[in-house]
């Protein structure tokens, strides 16, 4: 079957879709959490258009598959007043919680969420064009992280749990909670992502406000009732609605003490600029990213082409962490494209529950229309469409496009494309990736494909202090979740491993005594009885 006629056929008709993973009816999200209560929603709805079209006779219309509430400034400020109630300064229940009992309100949050995986994963497929594979893979990543981070901080714990003695000082060094915490995340990872800031945040004593991202809203609704059975009143509360509209006026406030969320610059900066003591303000931010990927001239072709088209095309190349520009050395530049145009074509393009599908419809409104322009724009600027059929477009679907050869002079040579467009640069001279890389924006990671050892040495060491990681014949990705996931420049604020978002959302706090008789003894009646839930000796096995 030809691209045109695959494209023609792409969308189902309504019998067409299978039972497994169609949705009964509209989810009607009518729901929010509000200081310990489930609470109905009685106001304005804004309807969830999928990305997935369904084709009716020869009409096609993005399928509505839910509604969630639109939110006021007072409805996010009377979030923000339970939240700030919770925390009370530091001295409410959830904060100065043992570390232990935190923990077991973590773990049955993770027990109640792993019932709802079919309705989360099917409503990531509707919502975002997710296929089954990446969003049970994103599902089941979730909980992993749960699981990880309560064995990183019962670690933690571990190591806290003793005393030091210096200079005639006693002293005990344990991480205490920062407050109320703004959780953000975005719709390509809205599960995942989302809850790389919000576990770690509550597991330190934290109160949050959790903002999920419209595209990705619905798949939350599952989980609500998980939220209100393990934690204390106030400690969750849930916002839905326009960003512009409820986040500004919690920002304002001066209220919020930890903003996480992850999306553009532009947004954050807004965000943080609210703040009336910025310097009070602790950010943990994932922002945008241009990736390069340097194809050096001993390079393994075929292993180069494979790990660029995962890299770059992976969930349509809507990743932070994706391949965004491929610098190929001039040599193999030809062949590499005509490789790279081949892989294309042989990947499974459609809906999201297909078997083995790796291009699907893109949830952005408009989407389809930006990528088109850019391809537009590096034609007329030189660069040709090296696969068959790249840019085709189909309402929310865009065909991937493999840009060649590829200038300075176009949109798509520092414009973070994320979607499905590849641009290709033949280089002769090493300094010019280099040079590309240290003048970008951006600074989050870079691909780096050869053998010649003391050449990759060259490169691996001025790159560090560009980027956080630089990938040997590998693409760039996040993970495993143990290591540093971060960025320079405008790429993030703040580390997103396991152990460093504990740390993130937490401050080094101390309790310190000089090294006499009576305050040993004092020391020693607090923790053998138990008196205290800071100053305590105890750990967690």
């Amino acid at each position: 079957m030809s691209l045109q006629e695959g494209m023609t056929g792409l969308f189902p008709a309504e019998a067409e879709i299978p039972v497994n993973y169609r949705l009964s009816e509209p989810v009607e999200m009518n729901r929010f959490l509000l200081n310990g209560e489930l609470r109905r929603w009685e106001g304005p709805m804004q309807e969830v258009f999928s990305p997935v079209c369904v084709r009716n006779g020869t009409d096609l219309s993005r399928k509505m598959i839910g509604r969630f509430p639109v939110m006021t400034e007072g409805d996010a400020l009377a979030a923000l007043a339970a939240a700030v109630e919770a925390y009370d300064s530091g001295r409410g229940k959830w904060p100065t919680m043992p570390v232990a009992a935190r923990i077991e309100c973590i773990q049955e949050f993770a027990w109640r969420m792993k019932e709802k995986r079919g309705e989360v994963v099917r409503l990531l497929m509707w919502e975002i064009g997710k296929s089954l594979k990446d969003s049970e893979k994103e599902f089941d990543r979730t909980v992993d992280y749960i699981i990880d981070t309560i064995d990183a901080l019962k670690e933690l714990d571990r190591v806290s749990s003793r005393f030091v003695v210096q200079q005639g000082i006693i002293g005990q060094i344990r991480r205490s909670p920062l407050g109320v915490t703004l959780c953000m995340g975005p719709y390509n990872y809205p599960l995942n992502e989302t809850f790389t800031t919000l576990i770690p945040a509550l597991i330190m004593g934290n109160t949050v406000l959790l903002k999920p991202p419209r595209h990705g809203i619905l798949l939350f609704s599952p989980l609500l009732g998980a939220f209100h059975e393990s934690f204390p009143p106030g400690v969750v509360n849930t916002l839905f609605g326009a960003g512009r509209t409820i986040t500004p006026p919690l920002m304002s406030s001066g209220k919020v003490d930890v903003l996480a969320f992850i999306g553009s610059s532009k947004a954050a900066d807004a965000l943080q600029k609210e703040h009336p003591k910025m310097h009070r303000l602790r950010s943990v931010l994932g922002l945008e990213a241009k990736n390069p990927a340097i194809i050096l001239p001993d390079a393994d072709l075929d292993m180069s082409v494979e790990e660029c088209l995962v890299g770059s095309l992976s969930f349509n190349g809507q990743r932070c962490t994706a391949i965004k520009i491929i610098f190929v050395h001039q040599s193999i530049a030809e062949k590499f494209v005509t490789s790279f145009a081949k892989a294309i074509t042989a990947l499974t393009y459609g809906m999201p529950w297909e078997p083995g599908v790796v291009i699907t419809p893109l949830p952005e409104p408009g989407k389809p229309e930006y990528l088109s322009g850019l391809v537009a724009d590096a034609r007329r600027h030189g660069a040709s469409v090296a696969n068959e059929g790249g840019g085709s477009v189909r309402e929310t679907f865009f065909y991937p496009a493999l840009l060649y050869p590829v200038t300075a002079q176009m949109r798509i040579y520092t414009e973070e494309q994320f979607g499905p467009v590849i641009p290709v640069l033949p280089f002769s001279d090493i300094s010019d990736p280099i040079e590309y890389i240290t003048a970008s924006e951006y600074g989050q990671q870079v691909s780096i494909f050869g053998h010649e050892t003391t050449e990759l040495a060259n490169l691996i060491d001025p790159l560090v202090n560009q980027v956080s990681r630089v990938n040997i014949n590998s693409q760039c990705q996040r993970g495993p979740d143990i290591f540093p996931f971060t960025g320079r420049k405008d790429s993030a604020v703040g580390t997103l491993s396991v152990s460093d978002a504990l740390r993130a959302f937490s401050i080094r706090a101390l309790v310190a005594a000089r090294d006499s008789d009576q305050n040993k003894e004092i020391i020693r009646n607090i923790v053998r009885e138990g008196k205290s839930n800071f100053l305590s000796t105890d750990f967690i096995l």
